[in-house]
C-alpha cells in the first residue's frame, strides 16, 4: 500500500529516532562538553569548524537580541493581536 498518500510507509524511513538514547552514552557526552574533552584525553570536535567566524559572531550577537529588540519596537495593541492570532492557530479545529 505504497500509494501517493502512503509515501513515509514506503520502508525507507526510519519507524524510530536514530538519536542514541542510552543513559550512560547520553551521560558520557554530557560529561565530556562539561570537561572540554573526550575521556580518553583527545579533544572535542569544533562546531564551528568550517564556518566563517565573523558569521557566527553576527548570528550569535543577532539571535540574542533580536526577540527583545522586536518587543519592545511593538506596540500594546500589536502584541496583543499577534497573540490572538497565535491562540486562534493553536486552538483551531483540523
Amino acid at each position: 500500500m505504497t500509494g501517493v498518500g502512503r509515501i513515509w510507509q514506503d520502508g525507507n524511513m526510519p519507524t524510530r529516532s536514530s538519536k542514541d538514547h542510552d543513559f550512560a552514552t547520553v551521560a558520557r557526552g554530557i560529561v565530556e562538553r562539561a570537561i572540554g574533552e573526550r575521556l580518553d584525553g583527545s579533544p572535542l570536535p569544533d562546531p564551528d569548524a568550517g564556518k566563517n567566524p565573523a558569521a557566527v559572531a553576527l548570528g550569535k550577537l543577532g539571535g540574542a537580541k533580536g526577540g527583545a529588540a522586536r518587543a519592545r519596537n511593538l506596540s500594546p495593541a500589536k502584541r496583543k493581536a499577534i497573540a490572538k492570532k497565535a491562540a486562534q492557530a493553536r486552538w483551531k479545529k483540523d
